[in-house]
């Protein structure tokens, strides 16, 4: 009988590392834009230090105040790989720390994606390890379980399946799905492209902002041709 709740998954899809790779320096805007402003998580979960986060999403399902699976998924994760975890948005006991960062770091693990808190945040500043939370605390975890590990889990609003590419910067983080990895690539290289040329244009003072008049006269806005304060005066 299935112990649901208490289960390890040991398999974990894994995408074509040239096709992880190929996002890295992609900023996360130009991806969720092409993913129709969706797959963002949360913006109360925010980067600890200046890393980057690229990796496939290593998830794991725990209870509140509790690492206990945390620990099993650091021994179980390929470098490479982000751990992704979720406690439910807890933001009274931290579950992880130094030592688990620098022993993951030390693996080649890519990085901690955690809806919850950590701690050791001054040494976190310092260490060349993503790490995206809610915050620290002081106050640490238990390890008795229950919870689970490669399961479909949820961080913050965002549905993260195990196998996920885990995208995070300075502005947040997003989820993009593997089987659609590729178009979204491909999308979000030639954004980064355009404005890059916007840039230059910008510059040169060549840069053409006509499509704002255009789109306002397609959606029918009005222009009145006296002030607020008049207008209401009639």
């Amino acid at each position: 009988m299935s112990n649901v709740g208490f289960r390890i998954f040991t398999k974990l899809p894994r995408s074509d590392k040239a096709l992880l790779d190929s996002f890295r320096g992609i900023p996360t805007p130009n991806i969720a834009d092409n993913m129709n402003r969706f797959f963002c998580v949360d913006t109360a979960i925010k980067p600890m230090n200046s890393a980057n986060m690229l990796g496939t999403a290593f998830t794991v399902r725990s209870s509140t105040a509790d690492n206990l699976l945390f620990h099993k998924a650091l021994d179980m994760a390929e470098p490479g790989d982000v751990i992704v975890i979720e406690v439910r948005g807890d933001t009274i006991n931290a579950v992880t720390g130094e030592i688990m960062m620098r022993y993951a770091k030390k693996r080649g693990i890519a990085g901690f994606l955690i809806d919850g808190l950590v701690r050791d945040s001054g040494a976190v500043k310092d260490l060349d390890f993503a790490v995206f939370c809610r915050g620290a605390n002081p106050m640490g975890p238990y390890k008795d379980g229950p919870g689970e590990i490669n399961v479909p889990v949820t961080c913050g609003g965002v549905v993260v399946n195990p196998g996920d590419i885990i995208v995070g910067d300075e502005d947040g983080v997003v989820i993009v799905p593997p089987r659609d990895a590729a178009g979204i690539l491909e999308k979000a290289q030639a954004m980064f492209e355009k404005e890059q040329n916007i840039f230059k244009a910008i510059e040169a003072g060549s840069y053409d902002r006509s499509w704002v008049d255009k789109l306002l006269n397609e959606r029918k806005a009005e222009y009145i041709e006296s002030s607020f304060i008049e207008y209401n005066r009639e």
